[in-house]
């Protein structure tokens, strides 16, 4: 019998699939970056870094985009930059006050595109309620980028009472549509869940990796086992037949306007409630729960009744779009 074992992955050079969010990402945060980026807050792995400040506690975040095509339905890559960058500070529960703005352009970009993703750009930022402030520029010879690439880093507060972190998520908890863009600002949509309870251990946003990588992080993080249930997942039905056409799992599709929460039992009901109550947030589930029975892995009930691992993604699945 022939077999075809997957390829390992080369060691010693960057992959596309480095990138990714999925298992080899998180490889390179552990063996590259944080040996010698030694701080306990980079340690945390959390979307954002919360830093205490005298009084005031403040979120700070950074991401790059590196989007093709610059346009698709639903939005662009000066919407999705920031919009990316508000979720990953309300994913530590912080109101989003101000955002800094890198582009990285190509020699040769039409200055009628990047007046559309500047402007783009500034509606999502005056949407969402908060300022783009800094920023910079830097040209690159043609053929040496990708048209335009933008970095953004955003500094939000915490308000007082909130603690939200993968660390919490071991504490006292019992065990026929067009496709196009999910993206949009989180904000008040955690804003309403923080509302409803104030208990709750950690968010993410399921972007680079999807919904598996963000689970995974978790449940590495904190060292507790997860248990899905596939039927309660809720996946779009044209999504779930363009992936079932294209070959692709909707676990591991990148969403940039869907969050995960992980939630007391005792508060998922009205967590839920305020979700489902927000606009952003009319089809959320519980979709599964925390375990002790297999730290650090992630299962899933499938619809047959089966269980299966739910392992990271170990390269890229679709073109990135974070």
């Amino acid at each position: 019998m022939i077999t075809c074992p997957t390829p390992l992955p080369a060691k010693d050079r960057i992959l596309l699939g480095h990138g990714s969010g999925g298992k080899l990402s998180a490889d390179l945060l552990r063996d590259v970056f944080l040996p010698f980026f030694r701080s306990p807050v980079l340690g945390r792995l959390d979307d954002q870094a919360t830093l205490q400040i005298g009084a005031e506690r403040l979120a700070f975040t950074t991401d790059s985009f590196v989007v093709k095509p610059l346009f698709f339905r639903g939005g662009d890559i000066g919407s999705l930059a920031v919009h990316g960058t508000i979720n990953d500070l309300a994913m530590g529960g912080a109101e989003p006050l101000y955002l800094s703005a890198a582009f990285i352009l190509e020699e040769g970009l039409s200055i009628d595109v990047l007046a559309r993703i500047a402007e783009s750009m500034g509606k999502a930022a005056e949407a969402a309620g908060l300022e783009i402030v800094t920023g910079d520029t830097k040209v690159v010879e043609k053929g040496k980028g990708d048209g335009v690439f933008i970095n953004t880093t955003g500094i939000g507060r915490v308000r007082p009472g909130i603690h939200l972190s993968a660390a919490n998520a071991r504490q006292d908890i019992g065990f026929d549509a067009p496709i196009e863009s999910d993206s949009a600002a989180l904000h008040t949509l955690v804003r309403d869940m923080l509302a409803a309870s104030p208990a709750i251990r950690c968010m993410r946003d399921p972007t680079r990796g999807g919904l598996s990588s963000a689970i995974n992080e978790i449940a590495a993080l904190a060292q507790v086992g997860v248990e899905l249930n596939e039927p309660a997942i809720p996946v779009r039905e044209v999504v779930r037949g363009a992936c079932e056409l294209l070959g692709f799992d909707p676990l591991y599709v990148a969403n940039e306007g869907k969050l995960v929460a992980i939630v007391p039992p005792e508060a998922a009901a009205a967590v839920l409630a305020a979700m489902r109550n927000h606009p952003l947030g009319r089809q959320s589930a519980i979709i599964g729960a925390v375990t002790d029975k297999h730290p650090a892995m992630v299962t899933m009930k499938t619809a047959f009744g089966t269980t299966r691992i739910v392992d990271m993604l170990p390269g890229d699945q679709l073109p990135r779009i974070c």
